[in-house]
């Protein structure tokens, strides 16, 4: 049985694709790393080369890594970071960010750090012994100067979602999410004529929360309108804090006639717990919220939002990533906005 087993469960090697192929192990190792060798096989005849991908494909062989990796000094392999794995709007950013990986023939480790610090810490502690070829991030909690020491020791490339990271070696992708959120604040103010504009976002340490919060109140200082602290609420990004926000209006007694939430969850999580009160959005109270997730189109009435491109997010910040791990000596940083839009649906 033993014998059997380890029969069974040999992998083939680069030695058994030479023999069955009749060609020398370097053939084999020319042929298969051609496509990263640029024209390390134009010696090697069609007729060879068919042989040798013949033998692959009939053995199953696949590379070690490990090997590979000792030879090249990559490992084909790229680390991201994101905020919330069960926030819709993340899925995309990972979906692109893997096809991007794939066109280069690279796998993709994706990590949550649930919007903690100590998690944002430990993935960068990580990294750094992991050998991966580059990192992607969505730092929440983690400062310049933090992630200063991680790139300073790593020596690999950095790409970041965030617009707080000042650091000269971190490639940047940002959204104006300040001017967003003034613009959507005007919307709601011209177009619903609405004076009593409340506000649903995140504690200071978050860094979206104050960027937001600036560009509300100064749409309502630009229209001549009182920020009302009764009606300003925090949340963690979370659908039961808008919940529990729209619980803590309701028991204030009074409630405003529009809502603006930094995210669509939250926004969602206001719309249920308004609706189960008896409010009729947006007939008693407009909601609008920001990202456009997947859910924002499904509940009812359909979420008004900002709505931001998680998808061309991912994808500059891979390209980023992949032209820095491709021209390791290209010293210049980086930086690209993604943009928002305003889409208009039933709540607002």
């Amino acid at each position: 049985m033993s014998d059997f087993r380890s029969k069974q469960f040999k992998r083939p090697t680069m030695y058994d694709v030479a023999r069955l192929a009749g060609v020398s192990q370097p053939t084999v190792s020319r042929v298969l790393s051609a496509g990263n060798a640029g024209d390390a096989s134009a010696l090697i005849s069609d007729e060879t080369t068919q042989r040798v991908l013949d033998a692959v494909n009939k053995l199953g062989y696949r590379p070690n890594v490990v090997a590979r990796s000792l030879r090249t000094r990559r490992t084909f392999t790229v680390a991201m970071l994101i905020a919330d794995l069960s926030n819709g709007f993340y899925h995309p950013m990972a979906r692109a960010v893997q096809d991007v990986a794939r066109q280069h023939n690279y796998e993709v480790l994706i990590s949550n750090s649930d919007h903690i610090y100590e998690n944002e810490r430990h993935f960068c502690d990580i990294v750094l012994g992991s050998g991966v070829d580059g990192v992607l991030m969505v730092p929440i909690h983690l400062s310049s100067d933090e992630l200063s020491q991680y790139v300073d020791r790593a020596h690999i490339p950095f790409v970041a979602l965030a617009e707080h990271i000042k650091h000269p070696h971190i490639d940047l992708v940002w959204v104006n999410d300040h001017r967003a959120t003034y613009e959507g604040t005007r919307w709601l103010i011209n177009k619903g004529s609405h004076q009593k504009v409340g506000f649903i976002g995140v504690s200071d340490d978050l860094p979206p929360g104050p960027r937001r919060f600036d560009g509300f109140t100064r749409a309502m200082n630009d229209a001549g309108l009182q920020v009302d602290p009764r009606f300003i609420k925090i949340g963690d990004f979370t659908l039961e804090s808008g919940k529990k926000a729209a619980r803590s209006l309701i028991e204030g007694g009074e409630l405003p006639t529009a809502i603006f939430a930094i995210n669509d969850l939250m926004a969602i999580g206001l719309i249920l717990t308004l609706q189960d009160a008896g409010y009729r959005v947006p007939e008693d109270v407009a909601v609008i919220g920001f990202d456009d997730i997947p859910e924002a189109s499904i509940v009812r009435p359909a979420l008004t939002t900002l709505a931001q491109n998680p998808r061309d997010i991912g994808e500059k910040m891979a390209e980023m990533l992949f032209e820095r791990i491709e021209n390791p000596n290209s010293t210049e940083r980086r930086v690209y906005e993604s943009h928002c839009h305003l889409i208009v649906r039933d709540s607002a």
